[in-house]
């Protein structure tokens, strides 16, 4: 089956959209400020840890539940999208994640806080599809197309990088709640200048929202990504045993609801198209891959080498370079040689680049992390991009919120299951490191909940007891971060091999689609 199988057939696709690049400047703020979202809270986790108080598995699900929840409703989001229009949709989400937010920078209690970034993902959930499809409306040339989805991919990619820059700025000369309180102006923008610049677009003929439908996504998406987190946190255990049980009835459930439906959530056939579920794969573990190292590594340069949050953020901005470049050519480079080695060779890229992390430790000297960061930036920008333009040009523009709610399912679970399963191996090992003779049990157990909690609990003990605490600690800590580091490229290298298969024959469409 081939991607023009798909093709819509109204001919008013030749048709350019004036004012259409000024509607995608907007378009992509949205998209840039969720992504911040979904990182700028790695720097913010010693001042947070500090404040709050959380014990390690809370401090994870206020890491992870903002991803959880935005991937468990992106699919039922991108389909009402598509029913009352992408446009109101849009606005009404960034109405509602600015609110959120000032819920998210006032937080007093580690449930306090959880909830607020649950919330913040609902809101979140609403935006990301929403602006895939309206680029899918707004641009009917392929190579147009091609270009638009390379900036909103490069936002998405370059958010996740530079949300530790913005956080670090923000947490040098403000508290850690003020990393929230910057979404207000933006979404403020996103609305005023959304209302005037944004065509509105819905399918026609969609059928009805189905409510069931929603809440079997919503509970397998979360079961699932909930099972594996316990899971590679705590081991085989009766809780993650009946989440798992639990997500797979629902998803399954969801599947088969979804073929018998006449106006289903999701159409499940598009996934017989091979070039479509092999960029569904690769999108999924490029940002596992990509979250999970900038989400540790946050941590690795303010607590294990003393860098300063802004001098931490500027060290991750190579990532950010590199996904922004490779972002901007990838349709190009696509056209001139092949989907499946452009992304092939993206996972590839940042695959090696986990593998030289396993060598790190404490005195890694900053050229090697740089130039691995800048390295995973390229990879994850070339093959997020190619694959959301071969979701988006697989299926008929009526179906573009659907089509684009996948693409975005895969790039928040691989965010999630990034921070999830790496972050999980990491605290594994954390937890274990043997602590100094003379330090009170109280005080271990704080230092074993997080490094932040170990670099905090230490200020209470006489300062070499102090000193060796946090060094074992920081030791404990990179022997994690280097096994991780070591799934993930495993995980990366296969993915790659993988994507060589299912995108043989896939083509990025050429000309002005009639």
């Amino acid at each position: 089956m081939t991607t023009s199988t798909f093709q819509s057939t109204d001919h008013t696709e030749g048709v350019r959209r004036p004012g259409r690049w000024l509607a995608l400047s907007v378009l992509v703020l949205a998209v840039l400020l969720v992504a911040v979202d979904a990182t700028v809270l790695g720097l913010a986790t010693p001042f947070l840890s500090e404040d709050l108080e959380p014990t390690g598995t809370q401090l994870l699900w206020i890491g992870d539940v903002y991803s959880f929840v935005i991937a468990g409703l992106l699919v039922s989001m991108g389909s009402l999208g598509d029913r009352i229009g992408r446009k109101k949709l849009l606005l009404i989400g960034a109405t509602a994640f600015g609110a959120v937010s000032v819920l998210n920078a006032y937080a007093t209690s580690p449930e306090t806080m959880i909830v607020a970034r649950a919330l913040l993902g609902v809101a979140g959930a609403t935006l990301m599809p929403s602006t895939l499809a309206l680029i899918r409306n707004l641009f009917h040339d392929p190579r147009e197309r091609s270009l638009a989805i390379g900036i909103w991919g490069a936002m998405a990619s370059a958010g996740a990088a530079v949300g530790p820059v913005v956080g670090g700025f923000l947490l040098e000369h403000f508290w850690w709640g003020s990393v929230f309180l910057i979404n207000l102006p933006v979404m403020a923008v996103l609305v005023l200048v959304g209302i005037k610049l944004i065509p509105e677009s819905k399918n026609p003929d969609p059928g009805p929202w189905d409510l069931p439908s929603v809440a079997l996504s919503l509970v397998g998406m979360i079961g699932v990504v909930y099972a594996i987190k316990e899971l590679a946190s705590h081991g085989p255990s009766p809780d993650a045993g009946l989440a798992a049980l639990a997500g797979i009835g629902a998803l399954a459930w969801f599947v088969r609801r979804q073929l018998t439906l006449p106006a289903p959530l999701l159409d499940m056939r598009l996934f017989r198209h091979r070039g479509f579920s092999g960029a569904v794969l690769a999108d999924l573990l490029t940002i596992l891959g990509l979250s999970g190292l900038v989400f540790f590594l946050s941590q690795f340069f303010q607590l294990v080498q003393g860098r300063q949050p802004l001098e931490a953020g500027l060290a991750e901005l190579p990532a950010a370079i590199g996904a922004v470049t490779a972002g901007l050519i990838a349709g190009v480079v696509a056209r001139r040689f092949s989907v499946r080695s452009v992304v092939s060779g993206g996972l590839a890229a940042v695959g090696l680049s986990l593998a030289v992390l396993t060598g790190l430790d404490q005195h890694t000297g900053y050229p090697l992390l740089g130039s691995a960061l800048l390295v995973v930036g390229v990879g994850a920008g070339f093959s997020f991009t190619v694959t959301a333009d071969v979701i988006l040009s697989s299926v008929p523009k009526e179906q573009a919120g659907s089509a684009s709610a996948v693409s975005e399912t895969a790039y928040e679970l691989g965010a999630a299951l990034g921070i999830a399963v790496l972050g999980s191996i990491v605290t594994g090992v954390y937890r274990g490191f043997p602590v100094p003779a003379g330090v009170p049990s109280d005080v271990a157990s704080a230092a074993h909940e997080s490094l932040g909690g170990a670099v905090e609990a230490s200020g209470a003990l006489a300062p070499g007891t102090a000193a060796a605490l946090v060094s074992a600690g920081q030791e404990a800590f990179v022997d994690g971060l280097r096994i991780a580091a070591g799934v993930g490229a495993a995980v990366l290298l296969a993915t790659a091999v993988a994507a060589w298969f299912l995108l043989r024959g896939q083509k990025l469409e050429d000309g002005v689609a009639h």
